[in-house]
């Protein structure tokens, strides 16, 4: 629930208006708009402007049909991204409809002044009055249908005959907040125990994953500062089991930034490990996070793609390659992704990742293992490009990991995102 009164609600409606206006007429990410100058709300709204932004986004694809079918004449701009903020809200809180009508024409004020509110209204009223076929007519389409591009639907559904519609849906969902338990200090059925004491409802997923059934803010999670517990999504956190990790192993974690696989790893094992990100500002958060954790790792800015930059010959037993990619598997939790991606990135992100893995390939030692991950659920990064690397690297050994489906892919659901993994052995 959004932290703050009905009072408020305007001014956070006029902000997320701004910055949904960022994200889908100028191709900013929401991140990028909340910190700008431009678009930046008051501190204090900013949990409930992103809420706002993410409900829009995510139903984006519907709503500029229902806007279409609304309005008479053309909207452009921030006005028009108020509609989709106040629809978006309207149709997610049906128990506020009065309150979240009347904000909305408060909001239209702050944005274009007070000729604009009778506009809002009128058209947010006459919405309430016929929404079922104008919802209809909205949904008559694929993107209105799926609220996503027509080109990610056709890929998806090429991919995953079987399941396009569940991968679809579940990218238009909230994502659950899970914690990674810090098997070290404590354990699940504690931990647990520690979440009922303080009034929070969890359940366990597997032997180190704990699903909350409401999300909190950090701050209210019994222990967190003291490193009991991590926010990382369940299927996240199967990358340093895949890892087969052993104590006095030397470990890159390429592309490590913010973090959290590099704090499992150490969790998981006494491993020295280098942790490498091509962005420096980015390693502050690996920092952060390893230093709430108590844990420690090199951490080093560069290229995975060009290891002469940082790399100083020793080579690696075990390597995490979590290269970029199209980001398709974690979509619910970053609508604007859906809306920002383009069919052509694919073919730039395919050449960067077998770059990486290529290059990454050099500095693992023999009979040690390279671990690749996505966190897409486009074939095109995931298994194409390991069959396209093994092809490459006809010595190089695929190992079978059984804990995953057979295609080494977790498609989103209730319990986890999007990941694909692929264990690579190298030969001695």
């Amino acid at each position: 629930m959004r932290p703050l009164d009905d009072t408020s609600l305007a001014a956070a409606l006029a902000a997320a208006a701004r910055v949904v206006d960022a994200v889908v007429g100028r191709g900013a990410t929401v991140g990028t708009a909340l910190a700008a100058p431009a678009t930046r709300p008051r501190a204090i709204l900013r949990p409930a402007v992103q809420d706002l932004c993410f409900t829009a986004l995510r139903d984006y694809g519907f709503l500029p049909r229902l806007v279409d079918a609304l309005v008479a004449k053309q909207t452009t701009g921030e006005m028009r991204a108020l509609l989709y903020v106040a629809l978006a809200d309207l149709r997610d809180n049906p128990a506020r409809v009065h309150t979240i009508v009347d904000q909305a024409v408060e909001a239209a004020a702050l944005l274009s002044g007070e000729r604009s509110r009778g506009f809002v209204n009128a058209v947010l009223r006459r919405y309430l009055r016929v929404a079922e076929p104008l919802e209809r007519h909205a949904e008559a389409t694929d993107e209105g249908r799926w609220r996503h591009p027509q080109w990610w639907i056709d890929r998806v559904r090429r991919a995953w005959p079987a399941a396009w519609q569940s991968v679809l849906e579940a990218g238009n969902g909230r994502a659950p907040m899970t914690l990674r338990v810090n098997a070290r200090r404590t354990s699940v059925e504690d931990y647990l125990a520690r979440l009922a004491d303080a009034g929070q409802q969890a359940q366990a997923l597997g032997a180190d994953a704990v699903m909350l059934d409401r999300p909190v803010a950090v701050e209210r999670l019994p222990g967190f500062a003291e490193g009991l517990v991590s926010v990382q999504d369940w299927g996240a956190q199967r990358a340093s089991a895949l890892l087969e990790l052993r104590d006095g192993q030397r470990v890159l974690d390429a592309c490590a930034a913010p973090g959290g696989k590099t704090g499992a790893v150490l969790e998981r094992a006494a491993v020295e490990v280098v942790a490498l990100d091509a962005d420096e500002t980015r390693l502050g958060r690996v920092r952060d996070n390893l230093g709430r954790l108590g844990e420690h790792a090199l951490l080093i800015a560069g290229d995975a793609a060009e290891p002469s930059g940082w790399w100083d010959g020793r080579r690696f037993d075990r390597v995490l390659a979590d290269v970029p990619c199209t980001a398709s598997g974690v979509v619910r939790r970053h609508p604007d992704i859906k809306w920002l991606r383009r069919a052509g990135d694919l073919t730039g992100l395919r050449r960067l990742q077998a770059s990486i893995l290529d290059a990454l390939w050099q500095v693992l030692a023999p009979g040690g293992k390279l671990l690749y991950a996505t966190c897409s659920v486009f074939p095109e990064e995931n298994r194409a490009q390991v069959d396209a690397f093994l092809a490459r690297e006809p010595r190089a050994r695929s190992v079978p990991l059984p804990a995953l489906p057979p295609a080494g892919q977790l498609l989103p659901c209730r319990e986890h995102d999007g990941f694909f993994y692929a264990l690579l052995e190298k030969p001695r």
